[in-house]
């Protein structure tokens, strides 16, 4: 299998680690126009080329910035093989606008995957939403999914579905770290040096996060389990209670999803 990746980006590189640990590997060639981002991956070992390479790929991976796409795919549509399945990470496009640019350049491909990965992809711990286009195979969608398991848990959704996805999963570790930002300050606040905070909740989040996926209990019996009644944990819990966190949490979504409806193309 041929993958030509246009994009050595953050979110490219990553996939690109994860592809080459499939057995077998597959050829891996990627198109990067910065020429220091260039360098850096021929430095790892990484086949780097232009956009004549995309003429050749089995598996095409759209890597690009959103706005860079339409251009993108104007210049190499054409050049697409109409057997190559087209797999895009490129957040708020739809798969039913890459393929009304591929068609308007004169490309065949139908074989249409739209992915939305978040960061922990970058250590093969991601969430990677998948949705396929009206026009793709069965087939396409299992190469997609082989591909991005190496970077983690893939979920197929309906595409109407991407947005409330990238709401919880493409957004949420930004609500993660922020909670981690605003432990660590009240921990500082509340007399503990700087290194001791930071450690804390670093570990803190690790293990929780780890007890929530290898325990198999839902978070509600996980929070109860912490929480006795009139004890230290309680009185927390209730001003989170009292401020309607439950509440902002719902208000936080909303606004994301409103936000990415806005972005979309």
């Amino acid at each position: 299998m041929r993958v030509v990746v246009i994009g050595g980006g953050v979110m490219g590189r990553a996939l690109i680690a994860g592809f080459g640990t499939l057995d077998p590997a597959p050829e891996i060639v990627v198109v990067e126009k910065d020429a220091a981002r260039a360098e850096e991956l021929r430095a790892a070992g990484v086949d780097v080329a232009d956009l004549t390479a995309v003429s050749e790929a089995d598996v095409l991976l759209v890597a690009v910035k959103p706005q860079d796409v339409a251009a993108l795919i104007a210049e190499v549509g054409a050049a697409i093989p109409s057997s190559a399945v087209v797999i895009s990470i490129a957040a708020g496009v739809s798969t039913s606008s890459l393929e009304l640019h591929i068609a308007a350049a004169g490309g065949a491909a139908r074989s249409i995957v739209r992915v939305m990965p978040n960061t922990p992809a970058r250590i093969g711990a991601g969430v990677l939403g998948l949705s396929a286009g009206s026009a793709c195979p069965e087939s396409a969608v299992v190469t997609a999914v082989q591909l991005m398991e190496t970077a983690g848990v893939v979920v197929t959704v309906p595409e109407e579905h991407q947005e409330a996805l990238t709401a919880v999963s493409g957004s949420g570790p930004a609500y993660v770290f922020y909670l981690a930002e605003k432990l660590i300050e009240s921990a500082q606040a509340h007399g503990l040096s700087d290194d001791v905070a930071e450690a804390i909740v670093r570990q803190t989040l690790l293990g929780s996060a780890l007890l929530y996926a290898e325990s198999g209990e839902s978070p509600v019996v996980l929070r109860r389990n912490v929480t006795s009644p009139g004890g230290t944990t309680a009185a927390a819990i209730a001003v989170f209670e009292e401020r309607a966190l439950a509440e902002i949490v719902h208000a936080a979504l909303a606004a994301n999803i409103k936000r990415s409806g806005e972005l979309s193309l």
